[in-house]
C-alpha cells in the first residue's frame, strides 16, 4: 500500500479532515449553485446546495469518490455532516407548492413513502379473503 493510504491510486484530494471541513464550509457559506423562487415581489435567486454541486465544489470526478471519503474514518464526519445540511435543504423542500423533485432525492438519501400496517391486534391475525385464500396461506 502507497504511503498516502491508497493501493497504488491517485493522491487523496484532501490531507486532513480540518482542510477538508474548511472547503466543505466554503462551499455552504458561497453556494454556486442557486436555484430561483418567483415572488409578489420579483424573483430571488437562493442557495440550492448538492450532493454533486458540493463533490464537483470539492474537486472530485464523480459522486462516488466524494462517496469513498466517507468510507474513511478521518474524513467520514465531515462528508456525513455535508450530506445531512443537503438533506436538510431538500426536507425543506417539502413544503413547497412542488416536493416532487425533493421527494426524489430525498428517496436517494434513503427516504420510503411506504406505510407499514401490523393487522395483528392484540394477538387475533386478520385475515381478509377466501376460505380459498385462506388455505393457500396455511399451506405456504
Amino acid at each position: 500500500m502507497a504511503k498516502n493510504g491508497n493501493a497504488g491510486g491517485r493522491p487523496p484530494i484532501y490531507k486532513t479532515p480540518t482542510c477538508l471541513q474548511k472547503k466543505i464550509d466554503e462551499y455552504f457559506a458561497n453556494c454556486p449553485d442557486k436555484r430561483t423562487i418567483l415572488t409578489k415581489m420579483g424573483a430571488f435567486d437562493v442557495p440550492a446546495p448538492t450532493i454533486t454541486g458540493l463533490a464537483f465544489f470539492l474537486g472530485f470526478e464523480s459522486r462516488q469518490s466524494f462517496y469513498d471519503y466517507e468510507n474513511n474514518e478521518e474524513f467520514s464526519y465531515a462528508i456525513k455532516r455535508s450530506r445531512l445540511r443537503i438533506e436538510r435543504e431538500y426536507e425543506k423542500l417539502l413544503c413547497t407548492s412542488t416536493p416532487s423533485g425533493a421527494i426524489f432525492a430525498l428517496k436517494n438519501f434513503g427516504w420510503k413513502d411506504k406505510q407499514d400496517l401490523d393487522l395483528n391486534a392484540k394477538g387475533i391475525n386478520i385475515v381478509v379473503g377466501t376460505d380459498e385464500d385462506k388455505e393457500l396461506i396455511e399451506g405456504v
